[in-house]
């Protein structure tokens, strides 16, 4: 069957053998130097009220963008912070890397209960987030100085008092207030618009709406923190 195959595939094949029995004899090879896939480093991660807090958990730094799509400086950076995406989850894959930095954006317009979690007030705002630790970044915004703070210039930057900060209680409790306040908006504009109702009824559902949930909520609150009696 050898004498049906094309010239060239024999060549080819002859070629093949002789560069395994002969590596570096400077014979030219058909056969790519390296085919191995390389990783790929991910870009700036997105997150959203659903997958923060979960994403968060994975025990790596985060350093976050809080963004607004209407927002300029936010617009010219997005090339730059790209870049620092790709070198800090470079760096992950280098040999003996201890520290990982994770780079991730949150839409603070359309994510506002995240936003006033951190109590963002302009845009853009970054955070490093270490676990608890949660420092904001209040330096120049350029590629360089950005990935210098989220690898070791931190340090020179002390962090949000916990009791204060997003993950703290009154984190939660703006976040709590923003969601709720969300909530209501959207279920007025819901019994107004689609419903039909008018503006005096629909603010009537509401306040009996939020005093049905309020007192559930402390009945509830009350159970739960009953005396039980001691056993002997």
């Amino acid at each position: 069957m050898i004498h049906r195959l094309p010239f060239f595939a024999i060549l080819l094949l002859v070629d093949i053998v002789f560069r395994g029995n002969n590596a570096g004899s400077g014979v030219t090879s058909f056969v790519a130097a390296d085919t191995t896939p390389k990783p790929k480093a991910k870009g700036v991660i997105t997150l959203n009220s659903k997958n923060f807090d979960s994403s968060l958990r994975d025990g790596n730094v985060w350093l976050v963008e809080f963004y607004a799509p209407w927002c300029g400086h936010c617009v010219r950076f997005a090339s730059a912070y790209e870049g620092v995406a790709n070198k800090l989850h470079a760096k992950q894959d280098a040999p003996g890397a201890k520290r990982k930095v994770n780079v991730a954006k949150v839409d603070g317009a359309a994510e506002r209960a995240v936003a006033s979690r951190f109590g963002v007030g302009a845009y853009p705002t970054f955070f490093l987030i270490d676990g608890w630790e949660v420092r904001e970044y209040d330096g120049t915004r350029s590629q360089e100085a950005l990935v210098k703070f989220a690898m070791t210039e931190y340090e020179d930057k002390e962090p949000v008092p916990f009791l204060y900060g997003p993950f703290g209680p009154m984190g939660q409790l703006k976040g709590l207030l923003m969601r709720s306040g969300t909530w209501a908006i959207g279920l007025y504009e819901n019994l107004t618009e689609e419903r039909g109702f008018k503006p005096l009824v629909a603010m009537a559902v509401l306040c009996v709406s939020g005093l049905v949930i309020g007192l559930v909520s402390i009945i509830f609150v009350g159970l739960v923190c009953l005396p039980k009696a001691k056993q002997d």
